[in-house]
């Protein structure tokens, strides 16, 4: 029986954040279908990416620079929509730039990229509710292989890792807005009674973090 959303939800401004392949996009766009909301998503065309990948000599900063811009750029034209009426769902955070720099540039660069970072983040608006979507290594990779472009296919296993313990430790000490971290190994969005869950444990949400395992992960757990 599919549940059904009981109360207001009162966030004006959420943010889905995870690493890629996180189905943090999806996620997103079920949310502005059922509660309504603008839907603002990462942009992803860059130019650099392919020489990123191919682990050419610069490529990392230029990308890392465009992305920024791309995202600063969106993030600032938000504070012009209609606080009153417009909700917002957003499939990234600003923060997240941060989080690939640390991992991919070098300590030079990241003195650039830190400076330039600092003054463009005090002008973005920040969100009131933060929905992270954490997976494991393991996930990460199997949906790679299984659905990941070439060129995703080609990052290592090491650097897989780090970027997952990256977000798990920004978002372990994360204070900014209300969390809520959902253990998303299992989640399937395409199953109402999930999403509805999900849902409902956003309106819960007051202060703080909240962390939410679905009844999917506890099931498969129960049978090992």
């Amino acid at each position: 029986m599919t549940m059904k959303l009981s109360g207001e939800i009162v966030f004006k401004h959420v943010a889905v954040e995870g690493v890629f392949k996180s189905r943090k996009t999806l996620l997103a766009h079920l949310l502005a279908q059922k509660i309504g909301g603008q839907l603002v998503l990462d942009q992803t065309d860059n130019p650099y990416l392919k020489d990123f990948y191919n682990e050419r000599e610069g490529a990392a900063f230029l990308a890392q620079l465009i992305f920024l811009a791309n995202r600063y750029h969106q993030q600032s034209r938000l504070l012009q929509r209609d606080l009153f009426l417009d909700r917002i769902i957003c499939d990234y955070l600003l923060e997240k730039d941060k989080i690939y720099a640390y991992q991919t540039l070098t300590d030079d660069e990241l003195l650039v990229y830190e400076r330039i970072y600092n003054i463009l983040a005090e002008r973005v608006p920040r969100p009131d509710l933060v929905i992270y979507l954490q997976i494991s290594v393991k996930t990460l990779m199997k949906r790679i292989e299984s659905e990941g472009q070439l060129l995703e296919k080609k990052l290592s296993g090491k650097y897989l890792e780090d970027i997952v313990e990256a977000y798990d430790y920004f978002f372990f000490n994360y204070k900014v807005a209300p969390l809520l971290v959902v253990k998303a190994d299992d989640l399937d969005l395409s199953q109402e009674d999930q999403l509805w869950d999900l849902i409902n444990q956003i309106r819960q949400m007051n202060k703080g973090t909240l962390y939410y395992v679905p009844e999917s992960f506890q099931a498969k757990k129960q049978k090992r």
